[in-house]
């Protein structure tokens, strides 16, 4: 497999403080990346150094195979929407792009329409200024701004955040086809794993400025599987029902609730044998494990922001 991006012991230190810690990631070509952590975790900081706007403490990153000056040189592959996206707020969508790729030295010509219909900006007014657009439209110029000059990788921070439904599934449909019909990479994070699960083709978590894992979205399947939920308000008895079915169980952290892995053929036979011991049986269902679960118990619960 070739890796458009490979970092190598990438380290940014503030002070005393490591906010990235000798970080080993891998980003496939033409395939999306999502870079999960809570805030803080050190995901925007990588992403800062690994598109130039931040220089590694130690450590360094190879971009299309290459490091050293000649990486410089490509940088201008790389397009970047961290943070809030830098729009002129009194210009139009065609204005802002033009302005884009004159600085670029692309031919707005074409390069503007184009852009415009493909976020979906083809039919806004073109008196119509930025600062007056939605959250979702400057998202969407946002991104059209950072595909200025065809990149072959495209790195988005928190591009879906703040969005309501249906700004969220326009910026997901935009994002698989830029993978699919124009064969970009992206490296994006999000705290709405939910959504990052129907996108991404590869996942890294990041936890306290570490990477604690990187996986394959099959990967991710394989490994978080399915298991029985039941829920009862005597969770002890449950459990001694169990063991005497030759049955490993295990208390959840949610309130009256015990997962067993495997024995998915025997939920029935489960059920009976609890209400049969006269244990009030509140919930038995199959349930597979998302990727927020994944994450969550990687990390140790809390927040994933």
């Amino acid at each position: 497999m070739g890796y458009i991006l490979e970092t190598k012991d990438l380290t940014k230190r503030y002070g005393s403080k490591i906010a990235v810690n000798s970080v080993n990631m891998h980003i496939p070509e033409g395939q999306i990346y999502g870079l999960i952590g809570r805030n803080g975790a050190g995901k925007t900081t990588i992403m800062r150094m690994i598109s130039g706007l931040s220089t590694p403490t130690k450590g360094d990153y190879a971009l299309f195979g290459t490091t050293g000056a000649k990486r410089r040189r490509l940088l201008s592959q790389v397009g970047v929407l961290i943070e809030a996206p830098g729009i002129y707020p009194k210009f139009s969508a065609q204005e802002n792009l033009r302005i884009k790729c004159i600085a670029l030295g692309v031919d707005p010509r074409m390069e503007v329409p184009q852009l415009l219909q493909f976020v979906g900006l083809e039919g806004v007014d073109r008196r119509k200024s930025a600062g007056s657009f939605s959250l979702g439209m400057r998202q969407r110029l946002g991104i059209a701004l950072a595909m200025v000059g065809q990149p072959k990788l495209l790195i988005l921070d928190e591009p879906i955040n703040g969005l309501d439904p249906q700004g969220i599934a326009e910026v997901r449909e935009i994002l698989v086809r830029m993978r699919d019909e124009r064969g970009i990479s992206i490296l994006i994070s999000s705290h709405i794993l939910g959504e990052l699960d129907k996108v991404a083709d590869w996942y890294g978590v990041i936890n306290e400025g570490e990477l604690l894992d990187e996986f394959s979205s099959e990967q991710l399947h394989l490994r978080s599987g399915k298991y029985v939920k039941i829920r009862t308000g005597n969770t002890e008895g449950a459990l001694e029902v169990l063991s005497g079915m030759n049955i490993q169980a295990q208390l959840m952290e949610e309130k009256d609730c015990i997962r067993v892995e495997g024995h998915l053929d025997q939920t029935a036979g489960i059920a009976r044998a609890i209400v049969n011991a006269g244990i009030d049986l509140q919930e038995i269902f199959l349930r597979t494990l998302s990727l927020e679960d994944y994450y969550l118990n990687m990390t140790g619960g809390g927040h994933h922001e």
